[in-house]
């Protein structure tokens, strides 16, 4: 079973995160979307080759239990097999897996204590 098939996105917290966004869409080119994020696509590569970038306030928890101030998102093709062998393999995977159009989302944490988030896409 192939397990992380690519970066979906890169996630960091700001003090301000409207200010900081518009910084990297001044100075760096980020193509801002109404969500507040950016999407880049590698060479027209199919929807699933995207990759997002967002910032987070602060004080959002959505990284947590993690202290890290960012959180990296790995595409996978099978997230629910991909958990399991996890489990299997002792690692502490959060029991939450969320299901929407935007796919299916499942976290583990690394040994030094970053939260990883898998994604895998919906199918098109």
């Amino acid at each position: 079973m192939k397990r992380v098939v690519g970066i979906g996105g890169v996630f960091f917290k700001a003090k301000d995160p409207q200010a900081l966004s518009a910084w990297y869409r001044d100075h760096l080119g980020f193509e801002l979307s109404d969500w507040g994020g950016a999407v880049f696509d590698a060479n027209g590569a199919s929807n699933d080759a995207k990759t997002a970038w967002s910032l987070f306030p602060a004080d959002s928890t959505y990284f947590a239990p993690s202290t890290q101030p960012f959180m990296i998102n790995y595409r996978v093709d099978n997230l629910h097999a991909l958990l399991a062998a996890l489990r299997a393999e002792g690692c502490d995977v959060d029991a939450k897996v969320d299901e929407s159009e935007y796919g299916k989302f499942g976290w583990v944490m690394d040994p030094e204590g970053n939260r990883v988030e898998l994604w895998e896409p919906p199918k098109t």
